[in-house]
């Protein structure tokens, strides 16, 4: 999946006319934090709602000095630069450039998320395990071997660890409800199981999370 894939005509850029005021309406009609200002087709920048409260917001938003000029992702670009993105500058909203970097459209926090609760990741039933170990031990051929060997198959897998550790914490999604021979294929191999979900738990805890987050945007 890349950029272009996930653009939305649901929200609209802003043009250097507009005032302060009319973009924190804009804002506010579409959910996010975070507007381009686009003149014809050239993209100029970010705004973000705290630029538009440190200005003049009777003044248009041309004149204003803003505080993300480089936040935007080429449209062939994968959409885990994206999510980069997202998470990097705490937006709600990148915008989409084609070859010329002319603007072509911009894609939202809700856009992602949405694409990725309709992936297999997501939709397709299992379970899940999180493993934790020494990062020099991870090997992702031997868990899958050992997924497999139980008639199994992993889905997804995110790998997660910090900078001041050597730790390494893998999520993997499984098509099985059943894990228990799973389970005590990994722990006789030695690995720490940390969590383990069938999908009804995960499911719910999943739809807590999203309804909190987007009750969280909506504020």
């Amino acid at each position: 999946m890349v950029a272009e894939n996930l653009i939305s005509s649901a929200v609209l850029p802003l043009r250097t006319s507009d005032t302060g005021k009319m973009a924190l309406a804009s804002m506010e009609n579409f959910n996010v934090r975070h507007l381009p200002i686009v003149n014809d087709r050239q993209l100029l920048g970010v705004i973000s709602e705290h630029d538009l409260l440190i200005h003049n917001t009777n003044e248009p938003i041309g004149s204003y000095q803003l505080s993300l000029l480089h936040a935007f992702v080429k449209k062939n670009d994968h959409h885990y630069e994206v999510m980069r993105l997202l998470a990097e500058h705490q937006l709600t909203i990148v915008p989409v450039v084609d070859e010329s970097g002319d603007y072509i459209g911009m894609i939202s926090l809700e856009d992602v998320l949405n694409y990725f609760a309709k992936t297999a990741a997501f939709s397709d039933s299992g379970s899940i395990v999180v493993l934790e170990f020494q990062q020099r031990n991870y090997s992702l051929a031997e868990i899958a071997r050992l997924v497999e060997a139980e008639g199994a198959t992993i889905l997804s897998t995110f790998v997660s660890s910090k900078p001041e550790s050597s730790i390494v914490e893998v999520t993997l999604k499984i098509n099985r409800q059943d894990i228990h021979n799973i389970l005590s294929a990994f722990e006789r191999f030695g690995y720490v199981i940390k969590a383990s979900f069938n999908e009804e738990e995960y499911l719910e805890s999943l739809q807590e999370r999203y309804d909190a987050l987007m009750s969280y945007l909506n504020v």
